[in-house]
């Protein structure tokens, strides 16, 4: 265990600052994944609206596919960027560094091609062998051409974040991408193409994020480029390290991917495309939970390794109570209202012939709650080079995944118990394994650093939440839930209801008050009118 000195004082201020610059940069990647995600939902809903639930299914599982090749290709380098850069940055080791990034470029450059090749050359053995539908070939075949895309994009946009140039990064990934995706999509439904369309307009995203993302690498960080002057000896060194820690997060990288997509694709090999089509309704719902996480994790995990490089434990500890109450504390209403009404969520997004997937969104938004808890706790292991703890604990997570899944989803139908075409039993196995990998994640960061990412005013948050929260429940009842306008009325009362009583019962403490009145100073100000 990693223990953090007792007599380890911080200056306060050097907390309120590295909070009040998370809460800044939180903002504008807020506003990027606003953006983001509004653009993603209007492109997998034109998809699944305008081409139906097995076109969805097919695209979901065509992005499966394409996830894992990708998780294959890129050997766990980029997650070891992520440790690596900001470290080296916090110890001014700039040869290093570009040493460090030239080397990864050239190995996953090689693996991705390798890896294009593999799935194209597969992809009738994939569609028709394992999925059982012939018309996954062309999807395949499109997506393996863009391989080599997706992951040289992926090594720019890693640097750019661990730089911590966080709104570009925000606007490359989050606004460019799905802006280009959307507007490609809606030109070739308009010009008369059939289903495959919606695989190259998600392909060509990726085009764009690697000019984009190389563009601001070689403006902005013209240091990456540079020429290492590394001896033979160090930069054997520098190998050596990194390959050590990310050679695990490989396997880590493919059991996640597992992990991730283990529902889906049992649901595509037991019942088919169309189940996976109105499974994946729920799936996207269900995580908003993360963007929260997300918003906050941009900086947070560059930013803890920098001062874990300069051995400031007791500001660490701080940060992550504090990001953790902040994602409990915005993500808790949400949850419960989506677990009240998950008809509405998914009615309003995908529409009505997808309200199959109502009881499994009930079931996945309250793991994906917990998940956005646990994620401190994996960020933190992470961060002292926990990689293999890690990559066991998704392995026993995953082992448990594909065990229930196997179970869960065909056995019920075998009873003659209604399954939904077994998209509850995916729910509940993935739920299951999530929660099961949170608390491993929880557990194993308070033995390892001794850092728990919580505060005790998260009870009363909790305890506030749950009151309104059960009396909404029941007052559904009376009201029709197919009426959205008395479901809107009702979801505003609620959220009005949990703001007053966490401002009456004091549960926010001094740094919530003082980040408060930061942003809202960002947001109020206006440029001053010249004077003539």
């Amino acid at each position: 265990m990693i223990k953090m000195k007792k007599g380890n004082k911080i200056n306060k201020f050097d907390v309120e600052s590295n909070l009040k610059l998370i809460a800044k940069t939180s903002l504008i990647v807020f506003v990027g994944i606003f953006i983001s995600k509004i653009l993603a939902y209007i492109f997998r809903i034109t998809i699944a609206r305008y081409y139906g639930p097995e076109v969805y299914g097919l695209f979901s599982l065509a992005t499966m596919i394409f996830g894992m090749t990708i998780t294959f290709s890129l050997l766990g380098l980029t997650s070891g960027l992520a440790r690596f850069i900001p470290q080296y940055r916090g110890k001014n080791e700039s040869n290093q560094l570009s040493y460090l990034f030239r080397f990864t470029k050239k190995v996953l450059l090689i693996t991705s091609v390798i890896s294009a090749l593999f799935l194209f050359f597969l992809s009738e053995f994939i569609a028709v062998n394992i999925f059982h539908n012939i018309d996954l070939i062309i999807w395949i075949k499109i997506l393996s051409f863009f391989v080599p895309i997706a992951i040289l994009s992926g090594i720019f946009l890693e640097a750019i974040k661990s730089y911590e140039l966080i709104s570009y990064h925000s606007f490359i990934f989050n606004i460019l991408q799905n802006v280009m995706r959307v507007l490609i999509l809606a030109i070739l439904i308009l010009l008369g193409f059939n289903a495959p369309s919606a695989i190259v307009s998600y392909c060509l995203g990726f085009l764009a994020v690697l000019i984009a993302s190389y563009a601001v690498c070689r403006y902005k960080i013209p240091g990456l480029f540079l020429k290492s002057k590394l001896s033979k000896k160090c930069k054997l060194k520098v190998r050596k390290g990194f390959l050590s820690y990310s050679i695990p997060l490989l396997f880590l990288g493919i059991v996640s991917i597992i992990f991730y997509w283990v529902d889906s694709f049992f649901l595509g090999y037991f019942k088919g495309a169309e189940a996976v089509g109105f499974y994946n309704a729920a799936v996207p719902i269900a995580l908003l939970l993360a963007i929260i996480p997300e918003i906050f994790m941009q900086l947070f995990f560059p930013m803890i390794n920098r001062h874990y490089s300069k051995n400031n434990f007791e500001l660490i500890n701080q940060l992550s109570k504090q990001i953790g109450k902040w994602i409990f504390m915005v993500n808790l209403p949400i949850f419960i209202l989506i677990f009240i009404f998950p008809g509405a969520a998914i009615n309003i997004l995908f529409g009505s012939q997808y309200l199959i997937a109502e009881n499994a969104l009930r079931i996945l938004i309250f793991g994906s709650f917990i998940a956005s808890i646990g994620i401190i706790s994996n960020n933190l292991l992470s961060m002292i080079g926990k990689s293999k703890l890690i990559l066991v604990d998704i392995i026993i997570a995953s082992i448990m995944n594909i065990i229930l899944n196997v179970l869960l989803i065909p056995l019920p139908s075998i009873l003659g118990i209604d399954n939904s075409l077994g998209i509850n039993g995916a729910a509940i196995a993935t739920t299951i394994s999530v929660v099961s990998l949170s608390l491993l994640f929880f557990f194993q960061a308070k033995k390892n650093i001794g850092i728990i990412p919580m505060r005790l005013k998260m009870i009363k948050l909790f305890i506030i939440g749950i009151i309104p929260g059960v009396v909404l429940f029941y007052l559904r009842a009376f009201f029709p839930s197919q009426n959205l306008l008395f479901v809107a009325l009702l979801v505003l009362s609620f959220l009005a209801v949990n703001a007053i009583l966490t401002l009456v019962s004091n549960s926010l403490d001094e740094n919530d008050i003082i980040i408060i009145n930061a942003i809202w100073r960002r947001i109020s100000r206006c440029p001053k009118k010249s004077k003539f």
